[in-house]
């Protein structure tokens, strides 16, 4: 890419597939697969990433306001990056990528001695 152009949303979006969510990193689920980026905003060498959290209590804000600029500002042409924090609309599990929604779901037959197990306990203590 020459020095003057500017990388478009999707580049963007791409290099953001290299950001993990801290909670999820183990998993290998990037902000992109946890649907965490709602928007990207490009002004010349200027980005700003609009983001959702999965709670406003998240302790990784922190975090993602620091990796997300790390990460693109290692583009050709990004010069400053600002991660701003949405509060509308809220996320919910339909934002997760299919990749991210296998990684985190639980099939019913693994919860079932779990809830076995709870029933026996409440009928001891009956």
């Amino acid at each position: 890419m020459p020095a003057d152009a500017q990388p478009d949303e999707a580049t963007i979006v791409d290099a953001l597939g290299d950001v993990y969510d801290p909670c999820c990193a183990e998993r290998g689920l990037s902000v992109v697969d946890m649907g965490l980026v709602e928007e990207v905003h490009i002004d010349g060498p200027r980005v700003r990433v609009d983001v959702v959290l999965t709670t406003g209590w998240c302790p990784f804000v922190t975090s993602l306001s620091t990796t997300i600029p790390d990460r693109l500002r290692r583009l050709d042409g990004v010069e400053d990056v600002e991660v701003n924090v949405l509060w509308d609309p809220v996320w919910t599990p339909d934002r997760l990528s299919p990749k991210a929604h296998a990684e985190l779901s639980m099939p019913l037959e693994q919860l079932i001695p779990y809830r076995e197990a709870r029933l026996a306990r409440n009928a001891e203590g009956a």
